[in-house]
Formats: structure tokens, C-alpha cells, sequence
């Protein structure tokens, strides 16, 4: 696949290999399964290996990929359990952050004025990504306004845990917006949960987030039998 060249970029050549590499993993350009190659890479993203190295690093302390001595990296395979155990500890961790939020909600007051702005705009954003059917724009709305709102809880640890472990989660839930098309559906339930958030309301925060975060068992079951090289 083809690459920007990284050159340009202000992070260091590690991090930029890494979000490059770490996206077309969670946007299956690269396949569960599939064999990835430091040279090839390299060549692709217009650096030494050194960046490429410490990129698989980082995917590996993500178990994204699996190293597989004198031969490459391998992309791991979709671990059904490590897709309930990451989902469980999200929904505990969002639905608190989120509940957080909507008891300190303060329509008339900053930061809450700009926020509430900016998520109106990427709900909008998420209602034209569905009618484009675009699975690669939704994903990285949906995880905008999510990251938003968790950024407004205070919790930076929280943040910080919730998306280093999002990439076992983030390649299921682009396959379904992908083959199931529920990108409608997802759209309503955020204006449900940010009308909740806005409204004050505590406890159908949660009740609202508990409900969106856990469809992703049933839909993984009835994926399965179409990417079954996909899971393990």
C-alpha cells in the first residue's frame, strides 16, 4: 500500500511509522493475519528501518502484531476474547468519565460553550460520513466524539488507558461499519447520549452509554462466519 512520506512531520519518525502503521491495522489495509515487513515499510514510508523498529515496538506493546523471528511481524488475529475483556473496562471507564461530565455540565459557562459546539459539529460530520457510507471518516468521528468528552472529565489517565487499548476494539468496529452498515444507528444513539450529557442527566448517561458500547459482542457473531480468518 502507499504511504505519505514522513519526513516533513514534527513527531519523531518512530511515532508518525507508528499512527501510519497502527491506522491501516485498525482500517484492515493491513489483514488480520497478514505479514508485515520492515524493508518494505521503510521503503513505503520514506525511512530507515530504525523508525520502522520502533514502531513494531509500540504495536507490539498494543499486541497489534506478533514478531516472528527471521521472518517479519505478523498483524495479530481479531482475539475475540481480548474484544470483550478491552470492551468490558471501556464501558466501565467511559460510562464514570461520561457521568462525570454530565453532572458538571454547564451550558452558559467555558470550556463547556466551545465543547459543546465542537461536538454538535462532529455529530453533523458523522450524519454526512454515514449518508457517504464512510466507514474511515465515521470511525475517526466516532472516536472524536468520544475522545472529546472524556478530555472533559479531567482524567487524563483515564484517557490515556481507554485509547491505548481501543485497537483490538477499533478493528471490529470498523469492520461492522463496514459489512453492517450501522453507521445511522450510531449517529442517533451519540445525539441521544450528548442530549443526555447537555440535559444534566446522570444516570441515562450511562444507561444510553452502557447500551451503544455493548452491541459489539452480537455483531462480532454475526461476523464471524464471513471473515472467520479474521478471529482467533
Amino acid at each position: 500500500m502507499k504511504f505519505a512520506n514522513l519526513q516533513s512531520t514534527r513527531q519523531t519518525l518512530g511515532e508518525r511509522a507508528y499512527e501510519s502503521i497502527r491506522d491501516a491495522i485498525i482500517s484492515l489495509q493491513f489483514e488480520p493475519g497478514q505479514m508485515i515487513y520492515e524493508n518494505e515499510l521503510a521503503a513505503s514510508l520514506g525511512v530507515s528501518r530504525t523508525p520502522i523498529r520502533e514502531a513494531f515496538r509500540m504495536l507490539l506493546s498494543e499486541e497489534l502484531i506478533e514478531i516472528l523471528p527471521q521472518k517479519g511481524a505478523k498483524v495479530t488475529l481479531i482475539s475475540e476474547t481480548k474484544v470483550e475483556e478491552t470492551r468490558f473496562v471501556r464501558e466501565s471507564l467511559e460510562t464514570a468519565a461520561f457521568q462525570i461530565v454530565a453532572r458538571k455540565w454547564a451550558n452558559d459557562q467555558e470550556p463547556y460553550i466551545s465543547s459543546g459546539k465542537l461536538v454538535d459539529l462532529l455529530i453533523e460530520q458523522q450524519k454526512d460520513a454515514a449518508q457517504n457510507n464512510d466507514a474511515v471518516s465515521f470511525l475517526q468521528l466516532d472516536e472524536s466524539f468520544h475522545r472529546h468528552i472524556l478530555e472533559l472529565s479531567g482524567n487524563q489517565t483515564l484517557l490515556t488507558v481507554v485509547n491505548h487499548m481501543r485497537g483490538h476494539l477499533n478493528r471490529l468496529r470498523f469492520l461492522t461499519l463496514r459489512q453492517l452498515n450501522n453507521m445511522h444507528d450510531l449517529t442517533d444513539q451519540h445525539r441521544r447520549i450528548w442530549a443526555a450529557v447537555r440535559a444534566n442527566d446522570e444516570q441515562l448517561t450511562g444507561e444510553l452509554l452502557r447500551v451503544h458500547l455493548s452491541r459489539l459482542p452480537g455483531e462480532m457473531a454475526s461476523l464471524k462466519g464471513q471473515f472467520d480468518t479474521y478471529f482467533s
